[in-house]
């Protein structure tokens, strides 16, 4: 199904792409402060991490920061290679799909468990909480998430067809679309390009006629945005949407209501008071509302708030262990933050701490220790049950709230 990759293709630890959309090359460093080409330097003087610089990231979009952020990103990068490196091996020594025999049936008892699923399974998920190398990550996705498993349900020229009735086309969610492309990560030379607007439109256009009840949400662009930078091919950006939508994610998120958007809010706030009390205890005093930064952490996936590669670490485990991450990494962002938190009394300095650290998190790894090793006990089942109480409170809100639009309609 899938071949192995090559040395030269891990060498330096980014796969090759056909398309003028390549990511993986070497940045002009004529042009730009950008030194990944070089071996990450610790800042003699602490002057030099007052210095603002540009560069470019992991995936081609331009962002400013300090001196020690680009020698973070080269640090990420090396430690890419060596993940590179280690699944290159595993191939080597299990095959080339090894990662997909790692389902064990709940339905046999633990003498029945077939203990090279059960190894490959714990081993999975211990090096896609490391990090997917961007090499593998198409194929990885694909699989881990069910999406191949959902092509695989309907005809092969499935996207080709739905993409053509689409043509000429309009409808209130393309409007909305077309009116959002433009504004999609602007600064990003590929999806500012003719080619990379027309590709993420039809991503976009296709779901909207697949699921009519989602049509588009905002957020969305964001997301399929993202996820065509990654994939080989744009169908699998499509495939790869549809499964989050239908699957990975909380149903009803991006509905006209955004009920599922609502729930998911109002159970992270009641997390945030047990896992960050403090913190909760604090913003509560001051009439904050997690909300106010969170609804857009949910809805665009991180993906216009954290780096991009620290993004991608976080839908590498999205796609295999599913929506709990999102919690762990909101979560995180608060906790990581505590003491600084603890001293703000306008709601504008913690909007200002929040977006500030999301923005500056290029080493995914410092994410990611804090939300698995600091934010324990959330299960996926212990976060349903939260949700569907959640759900009851959520729906009767909208329920009053229709009832009173309405009769405000008869009165007028």
């Amino acid at each position: 199904m899938f071949g192995t990759q090559t040395e030269r293709e891990l060498s330096n630890g980014f796969a090759p792409r056909r398309r003028i959309r390549t990511l993986w090359t070497t940045p002009n460093t004529s042009n730009s402060p950008n030194l990944t080409n070089q071996k990450p330097k610790k800042s003699k003087n602490s002057d030099s991490n007052l210095i603002s610089v540009k560069f470019e990231d992991l995936y081609g979009f331009m962002v400013e920061g300090k001196i020690d952020d680009v020698n973070v990103l080269n640090e990420v990068r090396e430690r890419i290679r060596q993940q590179n490196k280690v699944w290159f091996d595993l191939e080597q020594s299990k095959g080339a799909n090894w990662f997909l025999q790692t389902q064990i049936s709940t339905n046999l008892g633990v003498s029945s468990l077939k203990f090279s699923n059960l190894t490959n399974s714990l081993t999975l998920k211990k090096l896609v909480r490391k990090g997917v190398p961007s090499v593998y990550r198409p194929k990885v996705w694909l699989s881990v998430s069910g999406a191949n498993k959902k092509r695989s349900t309907v005809p092969e020229t499935y996207y080709d067809e739905l993409i053509r009735a689409t043509e000429g086309k309009t409808t209130p969610a393309t409007r909305q679309i077309d009116h959002d492309l433009p504004r999609t990560f602007p600064c990003h030379p590929w999806l500012n390009s003719e080619e990379g607007q027309a590709a993420l439109r039809r991503v976009l256009v296709g779901y909207s006629f697949r699921d009519s009840e989602v049509g588009y949400c905002q957020g969305l662009n964001y997301v399929a945005a993202l996820l065509l930078l990654v994939m080989t091919e744009e169908e699998d950006a499509f495939w790869l949407l549809s499964v989050l939508l239908e699957n990975v994610l909380v149903s009803d998120c991006y509905t006209d209501n955004l009920s599922g958007c609502h729930v998911e809010q109002r159970v992270f706030k009641d997390l945030l008071a047990k896992k960050c009390p403090r913190i909760a205890a604090h913003l509560d005093s001051m009439g904050f509302d997690a909300s106010l930064v969170a609804t857009e952490w949910f809805l665009c996936l991180f993906s216009k708030s954290l780096p991009s590669e620290t993004t991608l670490r976080v839908w590498d485990v999205l796609f295999y262990e599913g929506a709990k991450v999102l919690f762990h990494v909101a979560l995180a962002i608060f906790k990581m933050k505590e003491e600084e938190l603890l001293r703000t009394h306008q709601i504008g300095d913690v909007i200002d701490i929040l977006q500030t650290t999301s923005r500056n998190l290029y080493d995914p790894d410092v994410l990611l220790t804090v939300a698995f090793d600091k934010i324990s006990g959330m299960t996926a089942n212990s976060i349903t049950k939260e949700r569907k109480k959640q759900e009851t409170v959520v729906m009767a809100e909208i329920d009053q709230r229709l009832k009173r639009i309405n009769s405000l309609k008869l009165d007028a």
